[in-house]
């Protein structure tokens, strides 16, 4: 710091960082000015550096919260997917689901349907993964466990209040369609949990039956 250069108040500094929410900011200015210093940085090199920071910050703390949200299954990246055992599967277009332009913002759908044991689960838990990581907003949940929370919700009449909370996901994860009961009640909010979404958010669903088996699931006829 030059010597005709004021003193800074840190204390006061700190609050006021504070006050315009620049957490990063206030804990790393020290370190940069003292850089800064050091190195000659001109004014608005420092600005920068300060500013790429807290956005860089800003951007890592909001990657964690929707990773903690989302409630993926741990471990399963497209990484350690086993492309090489599934061929029918295309690495260029898993990763270009990755990106989520061009479907998520339409509010399209995805189908995952194969025998058990599959990899099913796994794609889809790495294609969340990297959307989450793209900045969009995933949430992962086996369809059994949630049909069984929907129909509390409606005998509470909260279910239009339930699926709506749902619709701050970009995407939604069923997982294992096709371990849904046939229980009426089960069947018909999963089916307007579907319909609400439609056309609006995405819906990833995984199934070990094809779509055209999905009478086994959806029995009533107005509901196919």
């Amino acid at each position: 710091m030059s010597r005709n250069a004021p003193a800074i108040d840190a204390q006061r500094l700190s609050l006021i960082l504070n006050d315009l929410r620049l957490p990063a900011i206030k804990l790393i200015w020290p370190d940069f000015t003292t850089r800064a210093d050091k190195e000659g940085w001109p004014g608005a090199r420092l600005l920068a550096a300060l500013a790429e920071h807290e956005i860089a910050e800003r951007d890592r703390r909001r990657i964690e919260r929707h990773l903690g949200e989302a409630r993926l299954p741990p471990g399963k990246t497209l990484d350690s997917f086993a492309f090489d055992a599934a061929p029918m599967i295309s690495r260029a277009r898993v990763t270009a689901l990755c990106s989520g332009d061009g479907w998520l913002e339409k509010g399209a759908n995805l189908i995952f349907f194969g025998p058990p044991c599959g990899g099913k689960t796994h794609l889809a838990a790495a294609i969340g993964l990297a959307l989450i990581e793209n900045g969009w907003r995933v949430l992962f949940t086996r369809t059994s466990d949630l049909v069984q929370k929907l129909p509390v919700a409606r005998r509470e009449l909260a279910l239009e209040a339930a699926i709506a909370k749902l619709d701050k996901y970009h995407l939604l994860i069923l997982d294992d369609l096709a371990y849904v009961t046939k229980d009426q009640a089960e069947t018909s909010v999963l089916f307007e949990l579907i319909s609400a979404r439609y056309e609006r958010r995405s819906t990833l669903i995984t199934d070990n039956q094809p779509f055209g088996e999905w009478n086994r699931v959806f029995p009533e006829p107005t509901i196919q």
